[in-house]
């Protein structure tokens, strides 16, 4: 078992006396607080041009767009609240400071979103208003935008939300209601108090904001979180292991895997946590799990992650920072973490490779063949047929 490996299993165990964790990030003392050397700083500025070279940044322009985007929702989410009051004939005390807050989260919010990718943000209301509304009368509000496009309400997922597409860019909006009249624009939901008592799909929509802006507060230096994370992004999708649906991991748990090696190495340049990151996972021994926190039970009755209980079958769990904690990575199968293993593999042997100046960072990045590395492929093909029947004709076919 490794140093990290073992360091890691002692989560579980009750220390004999109570270490002085002032100065950690995490659950465990860092394994080496060493700073960068000149070798490092070289190793990460050319990491930052072959991601440039990529086109995953967004330039000034781009960005200030996202901002303007994000804040034109805010407006149309606050007018809509005042009408839904007006409506119900409400005191004009309330219509006027019931507020409303749209938080963005995901990869935008932790700041590695790659050049077009979509926007996840959360809309907090007032507990009057139903969830229903906001799928009905918001909805409504929205289509008549001229800006919004493709608009599409899916209720029934896991977690609800309206998608869209609003100035160009991709949008999924999720709703939840705090058991408060009024949203101010100060509120703040990282309290767990905020998730005591509502229904379970408010404590979906909210984790979404919280457990990223967890993963911010628990890495030692946010840039250099951010720039490993880009490069682990970009690597696991041009290696075709980046879809939760599909069995590996989705941009939430990879952000928790780069955030826990910040974490083991708070003074690490960038280049350094991505070849800590192949390291380390590459000697991880699947399913002590990765926290970034310890798991604390609020006692509010909600699931949380329980390996002793309900959770045992997991095969690689990456733990949510934030109450309820959560299994981030259920999906994952036997054959699926086979594979990522394998990946994880080929990357350490990279990255040992880019240490000795024998090989570059553009290597890493390469696109996955798909058609060459599985001997056997199977193509499925799914399409509607609309068909109009005759209902008189179908009828004396049956007759006879």
């Amino acid at each position: 078992m490794s140093l990290f490996s073992k360091t890691m299993k002692k989560q579980s165990q009750t220390p004999p006396s109570i270490p002085d964790t002032s100065n950690w990030y995490g659950i465990t003392p860092p394994i080496s607080e060493a700073l960068p050397e000149e070798a490092d700083l070289v190793r990460t500025k050319k990491l930052v041009d072959v991601l440039k070279s990529c086109g995953i940044f967004e330039d000034d322009l781009e960005l200030q767009h996202r901002e303007n985007v994000v804040k034109k929702l805010e407006s149309l989410f606050k007018d809509w609240l005042k009408e839904m009051c007006e409506s119900m004939n409400l005191p004009e005390v309330v219509t006027a400071k019931v507020g409303g807050k749209v938080f963005p989260f995901g990869s935008y919010n932790l700041g590695a979103h790659t050049k077009g990718a979509d926007i996840d943000a959360l809309c907090v209301g007032p507990g009057f208003l139903e969830r229903k509304q906001f799928f009905t009368s918001f909805y409504e509000k929205l289509k008549a935008q001229k800006e919004a496009k493709d608009l599409r309400a899916v209720e029934e997922a896991f977690v609800p939300v309206i998608k869209l597409s609003y100035e160009g860019i991709e949008i999924d909006l999720v709703y939840a209601r705090v058991a408060q009249r009024s949203v101010p624009q100060d509120i703040d939901i990282l309290n767990d108090n905020f998730v005591k008592g509502i229904d379970i799909h408010c404590v979906r929509s909210l984790n979404g904001y919280r457990v990223t802006e967890e993963i911010l507060r628990n890495v030692p230096n946010v840039f250099t979180f951010r720039l490993a994370l880009r490069a682990i992004k970009l690597w696991a999708k041009r290696r075709n292991i980046y879809s939760n649906m599909l069995g590996f991991l989705g941009g939430v748990s990879w952000a928790i895997l780069v955030a826990r090696i910040s974490q083991a190495y708070p003074n690490a340049s960038a280049s350094t946590l991505v070849t800590k990151f192949f390291k380390v996972y590459n000697m991880w021994e699947w399913p002590i799990p990765i926290m970034l926190k310890r798991i604390v039970d609020q006692g509010f009755q909600l699931p949380v992650w329980n390996p002793r209980v309900t959770d045992r079958a997991h095969l690689m769990p990456v733990i949510t920072p934030s109450y309820p904690q959560q299994n981030s990575t259920c999906n994952v199968t036997r054959s699926t973490l086979a594979i990522i293993q394998e990946e994880i593999k080929r990357g350490h042997t990279i990255t040992e490779e880019i240490l000795q100046n024998k090989e570059n960072w553009s290597k890493l990045f390469e696109t996955s063949d798909f058609l060459e590395q599985y001997k056997y492929v199977l193509f499925i093909d799914l399409f509607t047929v609309k068909t109009q029947f005759n209902l008189s004709a179908c009828n004396r076919c049956i007759e006879s």
